[in-house]
Formats: C-alpha cells, sequence, structure tokens
C-alpha cells in the first residue's frame, strides 16, 4: 500500500466520526465494505479489492462504471470529505439512482422527507412541495409557502418541472407503475423514494438522505437523539418474559384495518414491549382487513388507533380533543367490544400519524411504552423528548403544554 493511500486514510479517520454498526447496509457506491458508513476502511477494502485479495462487492464501484479501479477509492475518498461531483446510491425501492452534486433545488413529495430534511439543515434546498404539504402552515410555516406541485401520487409534472429540481424526494409506494408509471424515464427526471417510518432501516435511509443533501454529520445528531428516546425502552423491554407482554390489536386509519408485521407500527409496538395480535395475518401491504369478531374473540389487552390529521383533527394543527374523543368512544362502544379486556380496563388510546408514520416515531414509542408498562417507564416523560425534537430540530416555536393532539386519552 503506497505512503499517499495510508496517508488519505489518516485524514479520513479524522474527519469522519465512526457511527454505531448495524446490520442494515447503508446503499450508497462507495460503502465497499458494506456497512452503515462511508469511512477510511472502504477505501482500504476498494484498495484490496483491486489488489485481489478482498471479494469484489456491488457498492465498490463508486463510479457506478462496471469498474473497480483506482478511480473508485478517489471517489470514495471525495465523498468522505463532501466534495463529490456526483452520487449514486441506491433509494428505498431497490432503484439505483445517480444525483450530480451539490443538491441545491429538491421537490418535496414526501412530507416525511421534508419533516427530516428540514431537521438536518437542509431547508433551504427545499422549493417545491405537495398540496398537502402546503396546509400544514403550523409545522412547516416556511416551507407551505413554497409552490406547490400537486399529490404525493399524482404531482403536476410540467410545474414540478418549471421548479427545475436536482433532486424529488417521494413516498417509496409512490414509485409504482400504478402511480408514477413511466414519467421518470420519459421526462428525464432524478426522482428518490425514501421511507424514514420504520425503526429497523430508519438510521440507514436518514444517513443515506444525509449524504445527499451533505448534512450527514446532522443526519448522525438526529439518529443519536432518536436512539436515546428508545434505548433505555428497549434495554427495559428485553428482559419482560413474553407472557408480561400486552397483546395489542393496532387500527390503522380505517375501521377495522390491522397493521400487521410489515408495517412500521408492528416494530413500534414491539420495541415498547406489546405484541402485535395482527402481526400475522396475511396479505401483501402494510395493513389487512379483519372481521369484528376476529378482534372480540383474540381479546386484545389494548387497543391502539392510528388517525391522520387530515381525517381527524389532531397533530400540530389542532388543539381541541373534542372529534378524536370521539373516534375513542365509537372504539369502545362497538358492538360486542364490551366484553374486550381493552375496553372494559380503559385501555384504548389514539396516536396521531406525525409522531407515528414519520421518522419521529421514537417518541411515538415512549408514549406506547407507557401505555403498555406504566409502572416500569412511570419517570418517563414522553411530551419532554417531544418538546426536545421540536426544540433542537424543527426550528419552530412551538410550546406542547399550550399547543397539539397527539395522543389521547392525555397521559396524566
Amino acid at each position: 500500500m503506497n505512503k499517499g493511500f495510508l496517508f488519505v486514510m489518516a485524514i479520513s479517520l479524522l474527519l469522519v466520526s465512526p457511527v454505531s454498526a448495524s446490520e442494515y447496509t447503508l446503499g450508497i457506491f462507495g460503502n465497499a465494505n458494506e456497512d452503515d458508513t462511508i469511512n477510511a476502511e472502504d477505501l482500504e477494502y476498494t484498495e484490496q479489492i483491486i489488489l485481489g485479495f478482498n471479494e469484489q462487492t456491488q457498492l465498490a464501484d463508486s463510479e457506478y462504471d462496471g469498474m473497480i479501479n483506482i478511480l473508485d477509492v478517489t471517489q470514495a475518498e471525495l465523498i468522505i470529505l463532501g466534495k463529490e461531483k456526483k452520487l449514486t446510491f441506491i433509494d428505498n425501492a431497490e432503484r439505483t439512482v445517480t444525483v450530480e452534486k451539490p443538491i441545491e433545488r429538491i421537490v418535496m413529495l414526501s412530507t416525511d422527507s421534508a419533516e427530516v430534511v428540514r431537521s438536518l439543515g437542509g431547508k433551504d434546498k427545499i422549493v417545491g412541495v405537495t398540496t398537502h404539504l402546503a396546509k400544514d402552515t403550523i409545522f412547516f410555516p416556511d416551507i407551505a409557502l413554497l409552490p406547490t406541485v400537486g399529490s404525493s401520487f399524482n404531482p403536476d409534472w410540467e410545474v414540478l418541472l418549471s421548479l427545475d429540481p436536482d433532486v424529488v424526494f417521494a413516498y417509496t409506494s409512490a414509485l409504482a407503475p400504478k402511480y408514477f408509471g413511466d414519467k421518470l424515464e420519459t421526462l428525464d427526471i432524478t426522482v428518490g423514494g425514501f421511507s424514514n417510518c420504520k425503526l429497523l432501516t430508519r438510521d440507514v435511509q436518514l444517513r443515506k438522505q444525509g449524504y445527499i443533501i451533505e448534512k450527514i454529520d446532522c443526519a448522525e445528531k438526529l439518529i443519536t437523539f432518536y436512539h436515546e428516546c428508545t434505548d433505555s425502552i428497549e434495554a427495559v423491554v428485553e428482559n419482560i418474559p413474553v407472557e408480561e407482554k400486552p397483546r395489542v390489536y393496532i387500527e390503522c386509519y380505517s375501521d377495522y384495518k390491522a397493521r400487521t408485521s410489515r408495517s412500521g407500527t408492528n416494530s413500534m409496538c414491539e420495541m415498547a414491549g406489546g405484541v402485535n395480535i395482527g402481526a400475522n395475518l396475511p396479505g401483501g401491504g402494510t395493513t389487512a382487513i379483519v372481521d369484528p369478531e376476529w378482534i372480540i374473540d383474540q381479546n386484545p389487552d389494548i387497543i391502539v388507533k392510528v388517525v391522520s390529521g387530515s381525517k381527524v383533527s389532531s397533530g400540530y394543527n389542532e388543539d381541541e380533543t373534542a372529534e378524536i374523543k370521539v373516534i375513542r368512544d365509537a372504539i369502545m362502544n362497538r358492538p360486542g367490544f364490551d366484553g374486550i379486556s381493552a375496553v372494559q380496563n380503559g385501555r384504548v388510546y389514539l396516536i396521531c400519524t406525525d409522531i407515528c408514520d414519520r421518522s419521529s416515531n421514537s417518541i411515538g414509542v415512549a408514549y406506547m411504552a407507557k401505555w403498555f408498562h406504566p409502572d416500569r417507564f412511570e419517570e418517563m416523560n414522553p411530551q419532554a423528548l417531544h418538546q426536545k425534537y421540536i426544540d433542537d430540530f424543527c426550528g419552530i416555536e412551538y410550546n406542547l403544554r399550550e399547543h397539539g393532539v397527539f395522543i389521547y386519552p392525555p397521559l396524566e
């Protein structure tokens, strides 16, 4: 190995702080050893591939040209230093996407990614949003004023293109043929699909977006905060015998639509120390329609219903609990539900998508832990964690003691 290469490695180690190991691969070309970050170890791994000592990996091809050579080492070095002219990554839809750097103009078709990019300090890069996000003037007071491009799943492509984006951030599901079709190819537009709300893969999703917008240090700070919310919960939960964990029915938006193991909410439930009774329901999506009799027969200890602020008055834009209370009362008064343990014991809870179906769902896990194991988490304060998130990452003035409806009933 030459001295120049060793020097670059040493400099790289000084510039890049190590991150915690993960079983999930950071899908950016340059991550030669296919762990959860790009650092000096990847430079050495690529060098060893070239010399014939390491097996070739897909992500070692930093240049994404089908060859592994010294140019890939150089490209990885530039990525580490934040000076690369392009970046190739695998998005959450398993598509290979190359973006030209630096990224200065992003159109957001995903509210979740808009929240992430703002939290990473990239708000000024956003130049267009959906009509849905534009209505969220409390949580996104500045971003909501930007030009609108239609809906997340059916945008006005002409308007979108007029904003001249370097990249478009979209929901993974929107990339399906039934929504975007062949638009991405025919319009020659760069779109990345991201899903930040699944706890098990969230960290690499946040890092990926951090690399794209050159805010990787900020991504690490956000990831650290989320782990501060949940690591202590996991430490307690791992010692709880399964027979002491409550059996939970998780209902999504519509009545009798259960969330399965394929949903992000299932991971939240498990992390908080619950057992999702709908985890193994059949189907290809994240939910499954169930019969009321099935719920009655299952007799869950706890019912958690996820509500959307677009359909039920909740979230950052709502201060009154009247409407969300009506939803809870309706669940408790469903025919036959009076015999369910959850109803009999008043353990029916509602949670808003703002802290459930977004990257900030670590806060939702904290609320669930309080519901599932109140004695074990008596000292934990989910609202304080939520306020810290708002103060440290969101860049808005918002007092949770005065505003917002995120759960119901409120914690005592």
